[in-house]
């Protein structure tokens, strides 16, 4: 009942730049947060940025002062504007939605994942 797409991934060099977009879209009442998560090849998924509906922002350590998460004029959008990206930054991301339906149940839902690649 909730679809969430992302686009924007791709090949980027050491220390160049990527924004990822991420839709939310369906029966959504309400939205209580979006974030990115990542996947690197053999690791856990982490997350690396949220935002929630007050439009305070949380990071993971390791993207602070490079990765900034925003939320687009469009209802129900973000993007996830990165920096100065480096290797280990090479992942699968995700974008994560979690509010309340229409109908009053509350859903937490998952796109199918964009990749980006930092390498020279």
């Amino acid at each position: 009942q909730v679809q969430v797409v992302e686009s924007g991934g791709g090949l980027a060099q050491p220390g160049g730049s990527l924004r990822l977009s991420c839709a939310a879209s369906g029966s959504i009442f309400s939205i209580n947060a979006m974030a990115w998560y990542r996947q690197a090849p053999g690791k856990e998924r982490e997350l690396v940025a949220g935002i929630r509906s007050g439009s305070s922002t949380n990071y993971t350590d390791s993207v602070k002062g490079r990765f900034t998460i925003v939320r687009d004029n469009t209802p129900n959008t973000v993007y996830l504007q990165m920096n100065s990206l480096k290797p280990e930054d090479t992942a699968v991301y995700y974008c994560n939605a979690a509010g309340r339906l229409r109908i009053g149940t509350l859903y937490d839902a998952w796109g199918q994942g964009t990749r980006v690649t930092v390498s020279s």
